[in-house]
């Protein structure tokens, strides 16, 4: 079923989301997209894909409110940043029932990047701090020479369904911090949590315009990169759309980060801890059913004991494993986004045996009572993976791990830095040599030491190598103050009023 304009929706009377704009919630006209409750597999309500006018009438809005904000003390700025904190701690609930609800993902998980989101909108409340520029007294004969960081104007966010809360607040709190404004473009399949919190910074008191969420698909985007008004452009999604859309937008003149997609390993060592390394490897590779770019999806063992006993231990927790609807805090993971990514899922599946990996633990027959049609698939686990192999290769996005046997560290390394991707990884040792050599030669952006998911926190800065990231820079953390602002130098001299100077033909110095 097509999910627009779908019959199904059609015959009942669903309510439709809009957008975001200039400060007000308004309501979309013309085309819909469905909005699916992942648990049940039926359609929740609608969401209006904008149109060249809303588009439009977004754009003027945010370049409207930008000279205004672009002046406002950055101290100012903060003040308004303290109280959205405040508001989005309250309003917790309401935010994580509405990322469940249309995601999938259980509320333990959905209050988790809401937290990590959270902390993003604190350290933009240092944004005085973070902003102040270098300055060099006398860097010549009684010349002062300053630097300043001052904002692009309008930028956007195109963000996709995985994280609806966290990777929204890893762009729009710094970018709005350092100055200017910004349209976020929530991904169509769960945008209520965007246009939820809009109406928070709003209360919090961030003047209209500033903050704008525009619901809509690739017509949408592609009104936004070929907009020469638009200075930036922050995305999060598949590798081929992210290189599409760095390329565009660079060659538009935009200043463009794009993070691509992942294929994460976990190497674990004769020395490990094999059983606290596979709870790690449970909550990594089956956490929000998998649909997380920094999932561990290859566990990379060193040694034949080492692949046996994880291999033992991980089936046993499989099977354990409680799936079920995400507001059920007692089940461990929900379901997948839609139809479409179980399908997907199956389709994988079926590639790794007709390749020969072993399927030690298939979840695709998994019924939920009382959910039968919703998009639910059960943990799964394949053995003997080769490099060769689709399921080593492609990033799957789904509740599959896979693992790769491997006989010493440096095999385990080479495997890691040949794949295209390089996004995240870990290793699992007691050996703080293996620990030091692994993270100083791994050509990954990401690096764990006995940490599954080295998702780093919100002073620093998040980003892949490789075909992970498009771009020079990193999202949140100090990356994000160098990509939504520009550096200005001014110098200055004073020279003495009662006298006439020569001119001078040599190229300036400090002498």
């Amino acid at each position: 079923m097509s999910s627009l304009e779908s019959a199904e929706a059609d015959q009942f009377d669903l309510p439709v989301l809009g957008h975001y704009i200039d400060g007000n919630e308004v309501a979309g006209e013309g085309r819909a997209c469905d909005v699916f409750n992942p648990a049940s597999g039926q359609v929740s309500k609608r969401v209006a894909m904008a149109d060249a006018e809303a588009f439009e009438r977004t754009v003027l809005a945010a370049h409207q409110a930008f000279p205004a904000w672009r002046h406002t003390p950055p101290q100012k700025r903060a003040q308004i940043l303290f109280r959205f904190k405040q508001l989005l701690e309250e309003h917790a609930d309401e935010i994580c029932a509405l990322i469940t609800a249309e995601h999938g993902k259980v509320l333990d998980d959905a209050r988790g990047e809401l937290g990590r989101g959270i902390e993003v909108v604190e350290y933009a409340c240092g944004i005085s701090e973070l902003l102040k520029g270098e300055f060099s007294k006398n860097a010549g004969p009684n010349i002062d020479s300053w630097s300043e960081f001052q904002p692009l104007g309008i930028v956007a966010g195109i963000t996709p369904f995985n994280f609806p809360a966290m990777v929204p607040m890893w762009m729009f709190p710094l970018a709005i911090a350092c100055g200017n404004t910004f349209i976020l473009k929530p991904s169509e399949r769960d945008p209520s949590p965007s246009v939820y919190v809009a109406k928070l910074f709003t209360e919090a008191g961030l003047p209209d315009g500033v903050f704008n969420v525009l619901n809509g698909d690739k017509e949408t985007v592609d009104l936004i990169l070929n907009d020469e008004r638009i200075q930036a452009v922050s995305f999060v999604g598949s590798t081929p759309i992210a290189e599409s859309i760095y390329q565009r937008g660079t060659d538009a003149g935009k200043r463009v980060q794009a993070l691509g997609g992942a294929k994460n390993h976990a190497v674990v060592m004769p020395d490990a801890d094999v059983d606290n390394a596979v709870s790690a490897l449970m909550g990594a590779a089956y956490g929000s059913c998998g649909e997380r770019c920094m999932a561990i999806s290859v566990a990379v063992c060193v040694g034949e004991d080492v692949a046996n006993k994880v291999v033992t231990r991980l089936e046993n927790r499989i099977n354990e494993l409680k799936v079920g609807p995400g507001e059920d805090v007692s089940n461990d993971m929900g379901p997948l986004i839609t139809k479409d990514a179980l399908n997907r899922i199956h389709s994988y599946i079926e590639q790794g045996l007709g390749q020969d990996a072993e399927l030690v633990v298939d979840g695709r027959d998994l019924v939920v009572p009382g959910h039968e049609k919703g998009f639910f698939v059960g943990g799964c686990l394949f053995d003997e993976v080769t490099a060769g192999m689709s399921i080593y290769t492609d990033e799957i996005f789904g509740p599959v791990l896979c693992v790769v046997r491997v006989k010493d560290l440096d095999e385990a390394m080479t495997l890691i830095n040949k794949h295209e991707y390089g996004n995240g990884t870990c290793v699992f040792t007691r050996d703080g040599e293996t620990a030091r050599y692994f993270s100083d030669n791994i050509q990954v952006g990401m690096v764990g030491i006995n940490v599954a998911l080295p998702v780093p926190v919100a002073c620093q800065s998040f980003g892949g190598w490789k075909r992970s990231l498009f771009g020079d820079l990193y999202v949140y953390g100090p990356d994000a103050i160098r990509f939504y602002t520009r550096r200005k130098t001014m110098t200055q001299r004073w020279p003495a009023s009662d006298r006439t100077e020569k001119a001078r033909f040599s190229f300036p110095s400090g002498s």
